[in-house]
């Protein structure tokens, strides 16, 4: 099934079905019904996007392009010189700058050309760029308006450009760039293009449109690259700038269409607004994409602009290849969901690290935001696997449903939503200004290990937990401030030990949890100050005595199980929300 309508569909219904027991008061039975709602959300997206690129392929209309398309029979092809005023070749005329082709075949294009080569027949096209330079002063250079299907081939060693007007001459809808096709477009070979769109985008196809290889430069005044039905790039050297999106699939009539899916490659996006959108799904499953969208991370949007790195209204899945994004906008952007299952990302951004409205999931690969307002944020966050590190000047990890502005006051079990913050493997590392593990629901560990240095101002806490916190698996480790202090719930079934240190542990010094018998069971070195250490895992004994050192001086005692003085459990406690932001992609 398709996650067209997520948004409606699982946010509105199921989300919220499933999720209705996460507000209650702190209770065993709570935390069941928390953990049964996780798997119901998780079983849900994955039944609809899938849990991997592959799955999410199988879903969307497949790319029909032939992997021989950069093979033809040059003993039949026919020669076409742009250069010449007059041509006798056949299925080619020639009249006022505008080259023909008028019949199916494969055709080799050379020499320099003002003016336009357009494709008007019922078969099947392969056009051969060999030296081809064309510059269109009324219109597109090249346009493909009618034929079966279409395929451009870069000789091996040639140069090629195309350019079309400032202004067209008509004004038809179409073509609108300077490389037009009407059908099915395969990009291929091994040679160079260079395409500049003056008047709109550089390349764009109305059905499908392929890349397989080539290096291809486009600089474009609105997008670079766009496949109405759908983008695939298998290989290639692709270099984009464009006033618009980099990379783009905006067919909104189609559930299995609209996808924009990188396989392999080298891909450079300058883009003014999103790196790549696409109106369903971004697929990454392999390859090298570099991404820098609305002038980078440090640039303001406006709020009537979208600047993210990856935006895929109903799905962003990440299964492979190296993606680096520096985005004014969200780094990854879902209106629906986000999975991240292999792949290395490292991203930067001037608001969150990684968005979806309904669902982020992480199982796999390594994800690094080195910066961000929020790293994490979804109504519903997975960490199953993977190494994750995020940096934010405010929350790390936000779990919401967005209905609460940024800093409106939560805490108690009544203010809690319906979300929820799942941690069953994988390491996740948090470096937060605000909160480091904010969920306005509740939140649940089963393994993994966690480490967060939190906040030094009293008004956010490492862990902010609206709900129930439940500890049952995995190794947390949280310090920073003192104010906002949340331990877990106490129906825990993991030891867990909360304390507020009697000095305060400046940056760079070894906080260490001592057990009765000398045996050290945790230890960290505080990347800035802390006032307060929450600690939890398989070698803390319930009801047990701890010691906690700094720089081997002890700074407290506490009883594992125990709220430390002045704190409170998931559901009792919580701070100021970070963020509260989901929607606003």
């Amino acid at each position: 099934m398709k996650l067209t309508k997520l948004r409606h569909g699982l946010s509105a219904v199921a989300l919220a079905a499933v999720l209705a027991g996460c507000s209650a008061s702190g209770s065993t039975g709570t935390s069941t019904a928390a953990a049964d709602s996780s798997a119901v959300v998780s079983d849900a997206v994955a039944s609809s996007v899938g849990t991997t690129v592959t799955d999410a392929l199988a879903a969307n209309a497949a790319a029909t392009d032939d992997p021989d398309a950069a093979a033809y029979d040059a003993a039949d092809a026919v020669a076409v010189d742009l250069s010449a005023d007059s041509t006798d070749a056949a299925g080619v005329t020639l009249a006022d700058g505008t080259v023909t082709i008028g019949a199916a075949g494969n055709y080799v294009l050379s020499g320099t050309l003002a003016g336009q080569v357009v494709v008007d027949t019922d078969g099947a096209v392969t056009l051969v760029l060999d030296g081809a330079d064309i510059t269109s002063g009324t219109t597109a250079a090249l346009a493909v308006m009618r034929a079966e299907s279409a395929v451009v081939v870069l000789a091996d060693g040639s140069s090629n450009s195309l350019a079309d007007a400032a202004q067209y001459a008509a004004a038809d809808e179409e073509p609108n760039a300077a490389l037009y096709s009407a059908a099915d477009l395969t990009i291929t070979g091994t040679g160079a293009l260079t395409v500049t769109g003056n008047a709109n985008d550089g390349i764009a196809g109305k059905d499908a449109l392929v890349v397989q290889s080539g290096t291809i430069t486009v600089d474009a005044v609105d997008d670079g690259i766009r496949g109405k039905d759908l983008l695939v790039v298998r290989d290639g050297t692709l270099t984009v700038t464009a006033g618009g999106d980099g990379l783009k699939a905006d067919d909104a009539e189609d559930a299995a269409a609209g996808y924009v899916y990188l396989a392999g490659g080298t891909v450079t996006v300058t883009a003014g607004g999103d790196g790549v959108q696409a109106v369903t799904d971004v697929l990454v499953g392999g390859g090298t994409l570099d991404v820098t969208a609305g002038g980078g991370s440090a640039q303001t949007v406006a709020d009537d602009a979208s600047a993210k790195g990856l935006k895929g209204d109903v799905s962003v899945v990440v299964g492979g290849g190296t993606v680096d994004v520096d985005a004014a906008d969200d780094a990854v952007g879902s209106d629906g969901a986000v999975r991240i299952t292999d792949g290395t990302l490292t991203l930067a951004s001037g608001d969150d690290g990684v968005h979806a409205d309904t669902d982020l999931t992480i199982a796999g690969g390594t994800l690094t935001v080195t910066g961000s307002y929020e790293g994490l944020e979804s109504a519903a966050v997975t960490v199953a696997g993977g190494d994750v590190d995020v940096t934010a000047s405010d929350d790390g990890v936000n779990v919401s449903d967005g209905t609460t502005s940024s800093g409106a006051m939560q805490g108690g079990g009544e203010g809690a939503q319906d979300v929820l913050l799942t941690i069953s493997g994988g390491t996740l590392t948090v470096d937060s200004g605000g909160d480091g593990l904010d969920s306005n629901g509740s939140a649940t560990m089963t393994g993994g290990t966690v480490t967060v240095s939190g906040p030094t101002d009293a008004g956010n806490g490492a862990l902010d937990v609206n709900g129930t916190f439940v500890v049952s698996g995995g190794t947390l480790l949280a310090t920073g401030s003192s104010g906002m202090l949340v331990s877990p719930d106490s129906s825990s079934t993991q030891g867990w030990v909360s304390a507020v240190l009697t000095s305060t542990a400046a940056a760079g010094d070894t906080v260490q949890l001592v057990a009765a018998d000398g045996t050290v069971v945790g230890s960290t070195v505080v990347t800035k100050d802390a006032q307060a250490v929450v600690f939890s895992s398989a070698d803390v004994t319930a009801g047990e005595t701890y010691t906690v050192t700094v720089d081997g001086a002890d700074a407290g005692t506490a009883t594992a199980g125990e709220a430390a003085a002045g704190s409170g459990m998931g559901g009792m406690g919580g701070g100021p929300m970070g963020g509260g932001r989901p929607g606003d992609n």
